[in-house]
């Protein structure tokens, strides 16, 4: 069995890693993964084949030869592998987390930084227990800052990160109703992601806290974190913000200590105001400039389906369709009800992982979708399609014929919200308006 001593003398020949046959590097180290559905011994040959230098495997019976490097478990290799490659490097580490906004905020997180520092941030939403380790491997020597995002839906995942990445710095976005099923509730969230603030109170240097959150500010007290860098909109804090004007897009004006700027985004809605504070206070705490801090967050434009603004035709879409769940979902009706504009269409898909909650936190989507106004109301997938409701709802039983309506229901100067879990795939409505 190799060990992580002599496995990472072969990474630090052949750096580069891969995990899936389809898009091998020629010389990179093959890691033969396994999954609910697929075991990646099988593919450790074709890796070979396809240019991989090296495979690692974990049943003895795939090993062909010297490339092939033999270990307990794929998995547990590749996470080691990571955690000893952090172990080589000096620089800092930011993990971010939280219910919503985190790819937002991480996003932005980066973008500051990289004013100053070059910065090397989770790419995509690689931030489960592969993704992790894929992206701490992907650090080079050149490389002076590390923003690493962490997703969880169960107990002890965050845990378990910190564990790989040791961060030396986190930031809990916030707390929500998101992965109900997995977490047993909403303080088994809370207890979740306060994870890293008990990492950061046992061996990091500091977090970042949003003192406008009671529940957050609760979370950092009780962990008796001893460096809290405070931002938010009232009170004693390292940075204050203000939120001017949410239509269409964000402005924000900030001020830390002696700088102070003012920020016109291309961020809309008014949740994210939060996230643009929280890159603000990162970015004055590492010393970046303050138009530069201005400069990196304006020129940040959203995409994956993240409170992105479309304009298609004569009508403007909100594409909030990469996840939803009960407290994303207000926000984003909240938001919507707020713009300008009398003909607005509204469509929801279903919320996953709820568990026990998804008919109460589906039903109460409902009585705040009654207590608006809007000229249409379709409601997309089986929970919303089982309930009862008094909006004259158009049903649908998933995005594929909410899409087919669309087509054969052109609008024309409409507003049009689309927002559901990413299982719903509700951007296939978007390419049915013209």
């Amino acid at each position: 069995m190799i060990t992580t001593e002599e496995l990472y003398k072969v990474y630090k020949n052949y750096s580069l890693i891969s995990t899936d046959t389809r898009n091998i590097i020629p010389g990179s180290v093959f890691f033969a993964l396994k999954g609910p559905s697929f075991n990646g011994n099988i593919f450790a040959k074709t890796a070979i084949e396809k240019g991989a230098a090296f495979a690692v495997i974990d049943e003895e019976e795939y090993q062909q030869g010297p490339q092939y490097l033999l270990t307990d478990n794929v998995l547990t290799a590749l996470q080691n592998l990571s955690n000893h490659h952090r172990h080589q490097l000096s620089i800092p580490f930011l993990a971010i987390t939280g219910s919503n906004g985190k790819t937002t905020t991480k996003e932005l997180v980066k973008n500051v930084l990289s004013s100053k520092f070059r910065v090397l941030a989770t790419k995509g939403n690689l931030n489960n227990h592969i993704g992790v380790p894929l992206t701490i491997l992907s650090i080079q020597n050149d490389i002076q800052f590390a923003v690493i995002e962490m997703g969880a839906n169960h107990l002890q995942e965050i845990s378990s990160y910190c564990i790989i990445a040791e961060p030396d710095y986190g930031l809990i976005t916030n707390v929500g109703k998101a992965h109900l099923e997995g977490f047993g509730g909403f303080e088994g969230v809370k207890k979740g992601k306060g994870e890293l603030y008990e990492w950061i109170s046992r061996n990091g240097k500091g977090v970042f806290l949003n003192i406008d959150s009671g529940d957050l500010s609760v979370m950092a007290e009780k962990n008796k974190i001893e460096n809290v860098i405070r931002y938010g909109t009232n009170g004693e804090t390292f940075c204050k913000g203000k939120l001017i004007s949410d239509q269409p897009y964000l402005t924000v004006e900030w001020k830390c200590g002696e700088n102070s700027g003012k920020i016109q985004s291309q961020l809309t809605g008014a949740y994210n105001f939060e996230n643009i504070l929280s890159a603000v206070c990162i970015g004055n705490f590492f010393g970046v400039g303050a138009s530069d801090i201005d400069r990196a967050i304006g020129s940040y434009m959203p995409d994956n389906s993240r409170s992105q603004i479309v304009k298609k035709g004569s009508n403007t879409i909100i594409l909030d369709a990469y996840n939803a769940n009960p407290t994303s979902m207000e926000a984003a009706l909240v938001n919507f009800s707020k713009m300008t504009g009398e003909n607005k269409i509204v469509f929801l898909g279903d919320m996953a992982e709820l568990g026990e909650e998804s008919v109460f936190e589906h039903n109460r989507i409902l009585e705040i979708l009654s207590e608006q106004k809007y000229e249409t109301v379709v409601l997309v997938g089986p929970v919303f399609g089982s309930l009862k409701n008094d909006l004259n709802a158009i049903l649908f039983p998933d995005s594929a014929a909410a899409a087919e309506w669309m087509k054969k229901n052109p609008v024309n100067n409409r507003s049009v919200l689309i927002k559901g879990s990413r299982s719903m795939m509700m951007e296939k409505i978007l390419d049915a308006i013209d």
